[in-house]
């Protein structure tokens, strides 16, 4: 772990004026892998936030590190969160949690069935996550909410804490790789890869580079629907950012959004959330076998996928592909074929054991 503060480096009076609570083992590494592809012998770089943490990786430790500050600041002694049920984010949020000192309680909703959902579920249990079950009428929801938050001094997380102040910790990750390049440890590349929902990470990485003065354009692959991943949403998360940013700075640039490179890419999607799709199950297989990493079908299975179809593309023979992966590179630990306590579950979680 490097005691480097990117954002603090870049911006001192931001840095100062948002407390970092240091999760996260940062900076992740970078690497460059020669592949061979139909069209050839190519060559693509990998950020490796599958490696943030060793309580749990992939992309929400970085965005938890400036939400729990928060949290602790109004003293509250519970976090609350949503997500589907096979949600990354939830985990990291609850597991974190734990570590941090706080209750955690997860709002869930039904997915399609993933491999990996039994594992999210019993290392939930093992957490002591409070888990409930999450949708229906807006009536339904509004009760929910109420009979477990009222009364609880919670901090309510948004979906894949893509708030702003969640979002700040991928503006720390796009300097931070600004950072990895200028010292010559990867090439400067044209183009990034990156799965995304609510869209906190894309949108960080795209302004932590445009701050660092860098012209990649980040490629960021839609994996939910598109109530909640869109180009109005996407627009409103960059501009809200930027303007909290400056207004706790006055260095930041007001212009740095109009100068974001970003482009929202919706063909990977297929049927469905967690569905996954010909071209994801080959992407998935392609980085086992030539990257020597494990991707799944909700997010960076799909993010390969976009990555593979345009370097295919003789037209982008000459660019520098980078792939952000996001997904936890840690092994299962617990039991995958029944709940670990069936108590601990919303009943109808069960049928994801089935």
């Amino acid at each position: 772990m490097s005691n480097i503060d990117y954002l603090m480096a870049r911006f001192p009076a931001l840095g100062e004026r948002l407390p970092r609570m240091r999760l996260g083992n940062l900076p992740t590494p970078v690497r460059e892998v020669d592949v061979q592809l139909n069209s050839g012998k190519r060559q693509l770089s990998i950020k490796c936030d599958d490696l943030t943490g060793i309580t749990y990786g992939g992309n929400k430790v970085r965005k938890l590190e400036y939400i729990f500050p928060r949290a602790r600041d109004r003293k509250c002694g519970r976090l609350a969160t949503f997500g589907a049920v096979g949600s990354n984010s939830a985990l990291a949020t609850a597991l974190y949690a734990r570590q941090a000192g706080f209750e955690c309680t997860c709002f869930l909703m039904h997915q399609a069935k993933t491999p990996q959902i039994p594992a999210t579920l019993n290392m939930h249990i093992q957490n002591g996550t409070e888990l409930v079950r999450y949708g229906g009428p807006y009536q339904r929801r509004a009760r929910t909410l109420r009979e477990h938050l009222w009364g609880r001094k919670a901090w309510v997380i948004p979906m894949g804490a893509s708030s702003w102040l969640g979002t700040i910790g991928f503006v720390a990750g796009g300097l931070e790789l600004a950072d990895q390049i200028a010292k010559g440890e990867i090439a400067d590349p044209d183009r990034i890869y990156v799965g995304t929902g609510t869209m906190g990470t894309a949108v960080g990485i795209a302004l932590g580079l445009t701050a660092a003065g860098l012209k990649t354009e980040v490629h960021a692959v839609r994996v939910s629907d598109v109530a909640i991943t869109n180009e109005h949403i996407l627009k409103n998360l960059t501009q809200k950012t930027v303007m909290m940013m400056h207004r706790l700075d006055n260095s930041v640039p007001t212009d740095l959004a109009d100068r974001t490179n970003i482009r929202l890419r919706n063909s990977f999607f297929g049927e469905g959330y967690a569905q996954s799709t010909p071209e994801t199950d080959s992407a998935i297989s392609f980085a086992k076998e030539q990257l020597d990493i494990r991707l799944e079908q909700t997010y960076s299975g799909k993010a390969m996928a976009a990555l593979l179809a345009d370097v295919q593309d003789p037209a982008n023979k000459d660019l520098n592909i980078l792939f952000w992966n996001t997904y936890c590179a840690m092994p299962v630990t617990v039991p995958t074929d029944r709940a670990l306590d069936e108590q601990a579950l919303p009943q109808e979680f069960l049928r994801y054991f089935a």
